[in-house]
């Protein structure tokens, strides 16, 4: 008797397993959504006027036609296609069509890309004002002050005009003067030693 309660619990406990076996769910491996990026990007070759990027790397493409007074809002990667709009008056820069910005179109530097098809012409489209700055540079008057040199301006002396040059004159002498020239006396001297020495040797034969 004990023998078959225990042969018909255990047949009761191997039934309720079997049962929560069958209805076990299999687990599902699920993948996590990847994010997709901000960057915008066109498939195919678009209707009308395009670009190509011809550049090696990516490119920005900016707010304006400038890239000092208009910041970058997103990139082109190489040999990225893009619908042309059109040219900056100066012809440097092309206006494209840039999905997910403010008014979805954006600007890119010219040498940088090829235009097509072939004898595509673009339109002068005047570029945007520019941004103006979130917030006005301003000085602290103390920090100023504390590194602005201190000094006092001197006043340079009054400039004193010199007095005139005086040159002084000279009176030129005389081109002769009175009385026997003393070089007429030396040349007489001179003669007369010469006759007073010829008598002497005249004399000593």
């Amino acid at each position: 008797m004990y023998l078959r309660l225990r042969l018909i619990l255990a047949f009761v406990v191997f039934s309720v397993l079997l049962l929560l076996l069958l209805n076990v769910q299999p687990i599902q491996k699920v993948s996590a959504q990847q994010p997709t990026g901000s960057i915008a990007t066109v498939t195919g070759t678009p209707a009308g006027a395009f670009i190509t990027v011809t550049y090696s790397d990516q490119i920005n493409v900016r707010s304006g036609p400038s890239s000092y007074w208009y910041p970058a809002i997103g990139v082109l990667i190489s040999q990225q296609v893009a619908p042309a709009i059109g040219r900056s008056p100066g012809g440097d820069w092309i206006q494209v069509v840039y999905p997910g910005v403010t008014g979805n179109v954006g600007w890119v530097y010219a040498p940088l890309v090829s235009l097509g098809p072939p004898g595509a012409v673009l339109g002068i489209v005047e570029p945007p004002p520019t941004p103006t700055p979130a917030t006005t540079p301003t000085f602290d008057p103390t920090l100023l002050a504390e590194y602005q040199p201190q000094y006092t301006p001197t006043r340079l002396p009054t400039f004193t005009a010199p007095a005139a040059l005086s040159v002084p004159t000279y009176e030129t002498e005389a081109a002769s003067q009175a009385g026997v020239p003393m070089g007429l006396v030396i040349t007489l001297l001179t003669l007369i030693g010469g006759f007073g020495a010829f008598i002497s040797f005249l004399r000593g034969r």
